[in-house]
């Protein structure tokens, strides 16, 4: 079987677009992570024309939900996510983004988006026992 590459640089490719869950408004979760330290950046939001410009640009694309309108992260901060590999989850209903992130993710200027909120109470979990050691 020949995989044929997809040209019509207008629309996003079917084959992609028909594997999407996309919630009511159209929209599909992108968790965004540094390629190479797999920090988890921050969390936007998608629609197939977003997703598109992201794959075939090698900047990401947000759907803004407050503005109503794309943006290409970086254009006005200087900030950009540079697309080093797009993944879809086997729901079909998040994209995982792979960027070399310049400068800070986040809109308050840090980092990673889930520095500021900072950690919640939790009841930490353990592993049993018997699944030490990466059994079972």
């Amino acid at each position: 079987m020949t995989d044929t590459t997809y040209d019509n640089s207008t629309e996003l490719d079917p084959r992609i677009a028909a594997r999407l869950k996309r919630d009511v408004k159209g929209l599909v979760a992108a968790v965004i992570q540094q390629y190479d330290t797999h920090e988890v950046l921050m969390v936007g939001y998608m629609n197939d024309e977003a997703l598109r410009r992201t794959l075939t640009t090698g900047r990401v694309t947000f759907w803004s939900r407050s503005r109503q309108e794309y943006w290409r992260k970086g254009d006005t901060s200087g900030h950009v996510q540079y697309v080093k590999g797009v993944s879809l989850d086997c729901d079909g209903d998040a994209l995982l983004v792979e960027v070399d992130q310049v400068g800070a993710a986040c809109h308050t200027g840090k980092r990673s988006c889930f520095l500021e909120g900072g950690p919640l109470p939790v009841v930490e979990g353990h592993r049993p026992a018997e699944q030490q050691n990466g059994l079972s």
